[in-house]
């Protein structure tokens, strides 16, 4: 596959690197972005495949379920610490070089925790796993973020989508692993192997971004500017009422409601799957209504699942309410990187502001329902989830950065008109599911 350097002008030419909105081909342009589609969608595999057989490593380490909530706990630790190595990594050796080992340590990471015989074990692996993946994370959306600019059009909610459509992948190949009663430790190791090859394959094709001689390296951690916080209060919103409904709609369906629990765990899968729909469909909404009016009717159809959620009085109006919650919050993470990026003269610091929050929210969510529902009732849990989901429709002009200029859609760029450096690839990360 030709590399995106290669259309690049000749002082990029000599010196084999990608400079920040250097011209370059629809035809190949289109290409990279399959690439980079590629990328987040083994990305997105990694974590189904792991998610099947969270059980099967429970039993392996003779932990109570206490236990593993402390150590599912250790993924995120590991990579809010690790994501501002990302962009010193990248500066050093060039976002395509660092994206490919970054994602390959991502991917070899799976088999860690089937290998862990005991508490501590699973918490050290756990952590890695995280790191591995907070970094990868960085880097692909450093990249999915510049794409979007040199393309002038929305496309990271389509990434987001195949990050999605990755993780059906990986949950479904598991599952079918788990009913035939498979070692995890020899379907981790294998899903590793062919997902480590799937994303050195993709990394060739993304965009080679570097920064110039002179420029420093990005520092190891910095205040997020005070643009952050609002936008990042956006995806705060978002992220809790994803990871809630990802990890309590089943529980929900069937302890308020008294479904069976086939019909509940189908709820989980119902969710997941609209909210890949939803990012896949997304960028057109985007480009079409903008990101401001997109968020605002998100936010309205994530609050009326709420409240659908909170009111129903059988499965099938639950599960519409999920559903509803899943179409409403799925394209906003996207939607607020992209706004961090587009904010003020620090987009790195901004986006890592924006990927902090967002982390911390989809650490919160999944014990802060819990003591809620313990202290009143998973009812009441989700009134709070619902509150949230209106802070959609009331936050959602602080996205507003993320619109182009009218005047300036379709216009060239200038060689400096982009914001993917290196030392702008700070921190991007996906969502959690």
């Amino acid at each position: 596959m030709e590399s995106a350097s290669d259309s690049a002008g000749d002082t990029a030419r000599h010196r084999g690197t990608e400079p920040p909105g250097s011209p370059a081909s629809p035809h190949l342009l289109g290409r990279v972005r399959l690439a980079v589609a590629a990328v987040f969608a083994v990305h997105g595999a990694v974590t189904g495949s792991f998610a099947t057989r969270v059980p099967w490593i429970q039993d392996h380490a003779g932990i109570s379920a206490g236990q593993l909530g402390l150590a599912l706990a250790f993924p995120a630790i590991g990579a809010s610490v690790a994501m501002p190595l990302a962009g010193r990594i990248s500066h050093r050796f060039g976002v395509r070089t660092a994206l490919r080992g970054l994602l390959a340590l991502w991917t070899l990471s799976l088999v860690l925790p089937a290998f862990s015989p005991h508490l501590v074990a699973l918490c050290g692996a756990l952590f890695v796993y995280g790191a591995t993946a907070g970094m990868a994370d960085v880097a692909m959306n450093a990249v999915g973020v510049e794409l979007e600019k040199r393309l002038d059009r929305s496309i990271l909610s389509g990434l987001h989508g195949m990050w999605s459509v990755g993780a059906l992948a990986g949950s479904a190949a598991g599952t079918v692993a788990a009913h035939a009663e498979l070692d995890a430790r020899a379907h981790l190791s294998a899903a590793a192997a062919v997902l480590t090859l799937l994303g050195l394959a993709a990394c060739q094709g993304v965009l080679d971004l570097r920064g110039e001689p002179e420029e420093h390296p990005p520092p190891h951690f910095a205040l997020p500017p005070k643009s952050a916080l609002a936008i990042g209060a956006v995806g705060f919103c978002a992220v809790f009422a994803e990871g809630a409904s990802l990890d309590w709609s089943a529980v929900y369906l069937r302890d308020a409601i008294g479904t069976s629990a086939g019909l509940a765990a189908a709820s989980t899968t119902a969710f997941a799957c609209t909210m890949a729909v939803a990012r896949l469909v997304g960028d057109a909404v985007v480009d079409r209504f903008g990101p401001v009016r997109t968020v605002r009717a998100g936010g309205v159809c994530a609050t009326a699942g709420g409240v659908l959620v909170v009111a129903a009085a059988n499965p099938a109006m639950a599960m519409a309410g999920f559903a509803l919650l899943g179409v409403g919050v799925a394209v906003v993470v996207p939607l607020a990187f992209a706004a961090a990026g587009r904010s003020g003269p620090a987009p790195s610091q901004a986006i890592a502001g924006v990927a902090t929050i967002t982390y911390a929210s989809g650490l919160i969510a999944p014990s802060a329902m819990g003591s809620i529902a313990d202290a009143t009732s998973l009812t009441v849990s989700f009134g709070v989830v619902t509150a949230l989901t209106l802070g959609l429709v009331l936050g959602a002009g602080v996205l507003r950065s993320a619109q182009p200029e009218p005047a300036r859609r379709g216009a060239p760029q200038s060689a400096g008109a982009g914001a993917g450096t290196a030392a702008d690839t700070g921190a991007a990360v996906a969502d959690r599911p």
